[in-house]
């Protein structure tokens, strides 16, 4: 959803861009990933996928799996560094963009299982009208309607104002007020409740929410009902270190002709806002879904409220037919229904899918985006030869 904002003015700034000498131990992480068997019989497929990708110019490539029967099986396949040809490691730290939505609508379902909160409750209950006047919708606008994007609630991304802005300064860090302010006086896309339609700015506010109930960042919540009791180790919010230590090169594929830049530092507009800003890599976000659709987070009531899928009244052909529920969609592919999130952050992607019927979860982070980058890792023929090689069995 972020992609808006690559346009040529993006030309300038890339002829600017160094890339820094670091040696082997900068990247160094504690593989903490005892729990996986790079040497399964079903990592092989998985590994050849990897290797694919990188063969076809994605930089370096994290992959992780769990079933029942074979628990985890993780690879790392590619560079973390081009400039420094460092090879990636499994348990290296990425950006993993817009999954941060699901931990947030697993952090709200668990607000309102203490108590704290009705996600049938108007947004106007929890936030002052300071923090919502003048964005259409807001006043009358449920904390669900926000959580399945049928807010109707105009995304800030999209306003030309906050991509020049973005543009003219890839590295400014933005505060939620600021990004809050390209969304107003703009109109919504529909009346509440009548559509569904992704808008970001519905969870700069949910954010918000969190704050307002728990009386710290939103990030800290996170920590104590989800980071810390599923031990997810490498998990953090860019707030806390925007470019921590460690963290993988990103790679921006500028002209379409897979001629990558260093893209690092120009993620700063979602530091601070419960819309993207999370730092993960793919096995803690394997840990995460797999124990959230197991029932280890929430209550099976809460999940199947998470579950209560709006259908958009047109879909895009070029994707998988997709219906919104709290946080998380669901997406029919060739193997059946699959519950997803992707992220987008520039230089970066992410993406975790669980499989019902399968009871497994594939989960997989790049450090490169745009161009011709994501037919390689994000389109929906890329995601039907992940599929395949997990799902299917290895000749």
């Amino acid at each position: 959803m972020k992609k808006a904002i690559l346009v040529l003015a993006f030309l300038h700034l890339a002829c600017t861009e160094h890339d820094e000498v670091f040696q082997q131990e900068y990247y160094h992480c504690k593989n903490t990933l005892s729990t996986n068997n790079p040497n399964h019989q079903k990592a092989l497929p998985v590994k050849r996928i990897t290797e694919e990708m990188v063969s076809k110019g994605v930089p370096g490539v994290m992959m992780s799996v769990h079933t029942e029967i074979d628990g985890y099986y993780s690879t790392a396949y590619g560079k973390n560094d081009l400039s420094n040809q460092i090879d990636i490691q499994a348990c290296n730290l990425t950006r993993v963009g817009s999954t941060v939505k699901t931990f947030t609508a697993v952090t709200l379902l668990k607000l309102q299982e203490e108590g704290k909160l009705d996600l049938d409750d108007l947004l106007s209950k929890y936030l002052p009208q300071s923090i919502w006047e003048n964005i259409e919708n807001a006043k009358e606008v449920s904390l669900r309607q926000l959580l399945n994007h049928s807010s109707g609630i105009y995304n800030y991304i999209q306003d030309v104002r906050f991509q020049t802005a973005s543009l003219n300064d890839l590295i400014k860090v933005w505060t939620p007020e600021e990004l809050l302010d390209y969304a107003r006086n703009n109109n919504a896309n529909f009346e509440t409740g009548t559509d569904v339609a992704y808008s970001n700015t519905n969870y700069i506010l949910l954010g918000m929410v969190i704050e307002s109930l728990e009386g710290k960042p939103f990030y800290k919540v996170f920590e104590d009902k989800i980071f810390k009791p599923l031990e997810l180790e490498m998990t953090q919010f860019a707030a806390s270190d925007p470019v921590p230590v460690g963290i993988v090169r990103g790679y921006i594929d500028l002209y379409g002709k897979l001629e990558l830049t260093n893209a690092t530092y120009y993620s700063g507009w979602d530091y601070f806002s419960a819309d993207g800003g999370l730092i993960s890599n793919a096995h803690d976000l394997n840990i995460f879904l797999t124990n959230l659709f197991h029932g280890n987070i929430l209550s099976n009531a809460s999940l199947q409220e998470m579950m209560d899928w709006q259908s958009p009244k047109e879909q895009n052909n070029e994707d998988y037919v997709t219906q919104y529920g709290l946080g998380i969609f669901l997406i029919d592919t060739d193997y059946g229904p699959a519950y997803l999130h992707s992220g987008d952050a520039i230089g970066y992607f992410a993406s975790m899918v669980y499989f019902p019927n399968q009871k497994t979860t594939i989960s997989w982070a790049v450090n490169a985006n745009y161009g011709k980058i994501d037919d390689i890792t994000q389109s929906r023929n890329a995601m039907n030869k992940i599929f395949k090689a997990v799902l299917e069995e290895p000749q």
